[in-house]
């Protein structure tokens, strides 16, 4: 149940995090809620999976699987460029992400 709480952490964040560009500087009020209880639920279901999950391992699979998920929406909704560098970089992410999760004796399994 624990790593269900961290994948919608890490959604929820996603959300947030793609939210404030459209948001504008919090003046438009749709994704400007969106990044408020995106953050609020991000937060929330990431304490959640921190009772059983290290927070090492909980928060370095958060973020490298956010910034790889975010990085992918500002591709496909915000039309942003990836060149070969991003490419590889988010191929370095979720390996490391990946490696973390079937090698590291510091996570239980």
């Amino acid at each position: 149940m624990n790593w269900l709480y961290l994948a919608i952490a890490i959604i929820s964040e996603v959300v947030a995090t793609s939210a404030l560009k459209a948001a504008e500087g919090f003046t438009r009020w749709v994704p400007s809620l969106l990044v408020v209880v995106g953050y609020a639920s991000a937060f929330y279901f990431l304490s959640l999976t921190l009772r059983t999950i290290p927070l090492g391992i909980a928060y370095a699979v958060w973020s490298g699987a956010g910034v790889a998920l975010v990085l992918l929406v500002g591709w496909a909704i915000y039309h942003q460029s990836l060149d070969l560098a991003a490419l590889i970089g988010i191929v370095l992410i979720v390996a490391g992400v990946i490696v973390i999760n079937l090698s590291s004796k510091a996570i239980a399994h």
